[in-house]
Order: structure tokens, then C-alpha cells, then sequence
């Protein structure tokens, strides 16, 4: 009798163990246990791979198709006779092209010099909060080529195709500080293959600075600056600034802006910006970009 006591005492034991152990599994899985926390990369720095003229830290996701339009006006500043500048207008259509969530390429053609212009853009570093090895930054690297389809300024003498060329490498570090502000800041080299004077540098260094501050759901003032540190304004050249606000509607990212640069590709608007703030000889302009997702991808 006694050892039946003990059995059944023993059952009950393990039945009242084997509950409470439950019980903790189930409080354990609520609060996350001993799970470690899932690595996420941090989106939507900017809603476009582009802040205005500079390229930003955003990527297109894989197998989107970007098709965007530059279109910048007259200056401002020779009123009624241009109609502030409506009457003249310099373009650049480009198509942009996601490979992977961390790279891209594009391709696009300006009025301005009626160049021709490609890039690559990668980031081996995305900003990403949990996990072990997460970034507080991204880091992109670009390289791009632009090609001057003008008339040859003297067709007598030996021209070579090599003096249309010219590049531009590029490091874009940037932070989405919050859910209304981003920051990032963009070093730059642009060279020449060919200069207008002897005493013209083939390679020029710029710094660029660019953000976004969010306005309202749909809407965000945008910002980017290039200080280029061969012979502003000396040279008849001045530092590029853009200024604009981006409006979101579906599909489409539309962009109203101000800028004392005519050209739109990296070569043109921080070697050759003939514009000055100070002076009101600055152009009114918008950007538009619609995106296709020509195939599926797998979100991250």
C-alpha cells in the first residue's frame, strides 16, 4: 500500500514538473527568451537614389527600373524678357537600374554639352540596427564616366575621342538619424582628360553635403552642396547648391527645386556651376521619377 502511495505521489510530481516547465516556455517565448536580436537594415534615408544633383545613399531593389527627368530652367534673375527663365530649359533623362539591394548602374543624357553619362554605385557597408555586426552608417562607393557630344571647338586640328572622356569616383557616408532627418556627406573626384587652359587641373576634389528633413507624410525638404576647392570663384566657376522639396504621390517621386547649376551629372554641375546665390542667378527646375519593378525580388 505504502508503494502505491509512493507512485502515485511520484506521478504526480513529474505531471505538476512538466506543467510548470510549459508554463515557462510559454512566458519564456512571449518575452523573446534567449532569442538574439535579428539584424535590420535601416531604409528610406532619402526616397530617391538621388538628393537633388548628388547621388544619396539609397539603392533601387533589385530588378526596378528607374526612369527619371531632370528638367531645370532659366535664371530666375533675367525677369520678364525670359519670363523668369521659363523660356530656356536644359534636360537630363536617365535610366537607373537595380541589380542587388546594394548595387546599382545607370545611364542618362543631358542638353547640357549633350553628354552622354554612366555609373556604377555599390555599398559594401548599409546602416542596420540589431545583430552583432550592424553599421551605424552607410558607405557607398560610385564610379561614373561622362562623354562631351559637342562639335570639336577646332575640327583642324588632331582631335582624339579619349578628350571627350571624363570620371568621377565618389564615397557617400550617411546616417537616417531619425524618422525625419538624414545626413550624409560625399568626398569627390572629378577628372579631365582634357582642360580648356594649361593652368586647369585635370583632377578636381570636392566635398559634397547633402540631407532630408520630413516636412509631413508626403513630404520632405531636400538639400545638397558641393565645396570644391579649385579656384571658387576665381575661376568664373562657383560651389553648387540645391535646394528643393520632394513630394511623394503613388508611383511617382516629384521634386520642385532651386539650383545655381545647369548641368545635372557630376562632371557638370560641381566643375562647371557658372551660377551665384548672391547674385540671384539661379534656376527653378523639378525632378521626376517613376519606378517599375520588372521582376520579383526577395525583400530583406
Amino acid at each position: 500500500m505504502n508503494k502505491i502511495k509512493l507512485y502515485a505521489l511520484i506521478a504526480v510530481v513529474c505531471i505538476f514538473a512538466n506543467a510548470v516547465s510549459a508554463q515557462d516556455e510559454d512566458l519564456l517565448s512571449m518575452v523573446g527568451g534567449d532569442e538574439k536580436p535579428k539584424k535590420e537594415r535601416v531604409k528610406y534615408a532619402f526616397k530617391s537614389p538621388r538628393v537633388i544633383n548628388s547621388h544619396s545613399i539609397e539603392f533601387l531593389n533589385p530588378g526596378t527600373l528607374d526612369f527619371r527627368i531632370l528638367h531645370r530652367f532659366g535664371q530666375i534673375d533675367q525677369g520678364y524678357k525670359n519670363f523668369f527663365g521659363l523660356d530656356q530649359a536644359s534636360m537630363r533623362m536617365s535610366f537607373d537600374f537595380g541589380i542587388k539591394h546594394n548595387l546599382m548602374a545607370g545611364v542618362g543624357r543631358s542638353t547640357f554639352k549633350k553628354e552622354l553619362d554612366a555609373f556604377v554605385k555599390y555599398a559594401p557597408i548599409r546602416q542596420s540596427t540589431g545583430g552583432k555586426l550592424n553599421s551605424p552608417v552607410t558607405f557607398a562607393l560610385v564610379s561614373g564616366i561622362t562623354m562631351d557630344g559637342m562639335p570639336w571647338a577646332d575640327p583642324s586640328r588632331t582631335n582624339y575621342f579619349s578628350s571627350r572622356l571624363a570620371y568621377y569616383f565618389q564615397a557617400v557616408i550617411g546616417r537616417k538619424f531619425s524618422e525625419g532627418f538624414s545626413l550624409q556627406v560625399s568626398p569627390t573626384m572629378v577628372h579631365k582628360n582634357l582642360v580648356q587652359l594649361d593652368a586647369d587641373p585635370n583632377d578636381i576634389y570636392a566635398l559634397g553635403i547633402g540631407g532630408r528633413l520630413k516636412l509631413s507624410k508626403r513630404m520632405a525638404l531636400t538639400w545638397d552642396y558641393n565645396h570644391v576647392f579649385v579656384g571658387m570663384p576665381d575661376s568664373g566657376y562657383y560651389h553648387p547648391l540645391s535646394v528643393g522639396v520632394d513630394i511623394e504621390t503613388g508611383g511617382h517621386v516629384f521634386q520642385l527645386h532651386f539650383s545655381n547649376a545647369t548641368g545635372m551629372n557630376e562632371r557638370a554641375f560641381i566643375t562647371e556651376t557658372t551660377g551665384n546665390w548672391g547674385s540671384g542667378e539661379v534656376r527653378f527646375g523639378f525632378n521626376l521619377s517613376r519606378v517599375f519593378q520588372l521582376k520579383k525580388y526577395k525583400r530583406d
